[in-house]
């Protein structure tokens, strides 16, 4: 049940939105509907959630009156919108930010991007509509990710990078064009992954191999099935390239 004592008079939250305990919507917050806000979740002042997608073949609906169309936006428990972020209705499956992540200061959300819990998207990163971030993943200040994309859970993409191909998982991109320069070693280990399985991933990236073959990995790479599966198992991916200076 909402707990309004902590939603400002000056926050607009239109039909179609539930909101859950304990929530805290700062003044100037735009909601609309459909629009599932769940328990615990944190709302800066002058954020937007749940503008029609902008997309031309698609009805510009006025949700503030009560016109509701669209997949919606789910905001799952615990996650932190900063203000002045905007986030986007999908299209045909809920544009969704992951449990206990951060969308930080001005950053966008485009159409039916799907978030992944515990992720970092930071200050005025914009995401374009359709793609997948993992669990884990942070994303550094200003970077820009094309639509269509996949990150996958853990990677690190540095601040003001194009990412215009697909990132492995616990990977570290960045540059212009983007490059894997290694691994995460450090989100893997808080992940719960041993230093054998981290020392496999790095090895395997080094040396051009990215995983994305369809066969199950065996050794220590089996370790991180769960996070290799989502990764090759996707369709069509356009993997980013490997820096030079990794290679042995």
């Amino acid at each position: 049940m909402e707990d309004s004592s902590h939603i400002s008079s000056m926050a607009f939250i239109g039909e179609g939105v539930e909101i859950g305990e304990d929530v805290a919507i700062g003044p100037g917050a735009v909601i609309l509907g459909p629009c599932v806000i769940e328990d615990g979740v944190w709302i800066g002042p002058g954020a937007q959630i749940g503008a029609p997608p902008e997309m031309s073949t698609l009805p510009q609906n006025p949700a503030w009156a009560g016109d509701l169309q669209h997949a919606g936006v789910r905001v799952r428990a615990g996650a932190v919108i900063r203000e002045g972020a905007v986030i986007h209705q999908g299209t045909y499956r809920e544009t969704t930010v992951g449990a206990r992540s951060w969308v930080l200061n001005r950053a966008y959300l485009a159409h039916d991007v799907l978030l992944g819990d515990d992720a970092t998207v930071s200050a005025g990163v914009s995401i374009g509509g359709h793609c997948i971030i993992g669990d884990r993943v942070n994303i550094g200040m200003n970077a820009v990710v094309h639509q269509r994309r996949f990150i996958g859970a853990g990677a690190m993409v540095g601040m003001g990078t194009p990412v215009t191909r697909d990132v492995p998982p616990f990977a570290k991109v960045y540059g212009t064009p983007p490059r894997l320069a290694g691994v995460n070693r450090i989100g893997a280990s808080r992940s719960g992954h041993s230093d054998a399985a981290i020392d496999a991933l790095a090895s395997a990236y080094a040396s051009g191999d990215l995983l994305t073959g369809a066969a199950p990995r065996s050794g220590a790479l089996a370790e991180l099935e769960d996070a290799l599966v989502p990764w090759r198992t996707t369709e069509g991916l356009r993997p980013v390239s490997v820096n030079e200076e990794l290679r042995p």
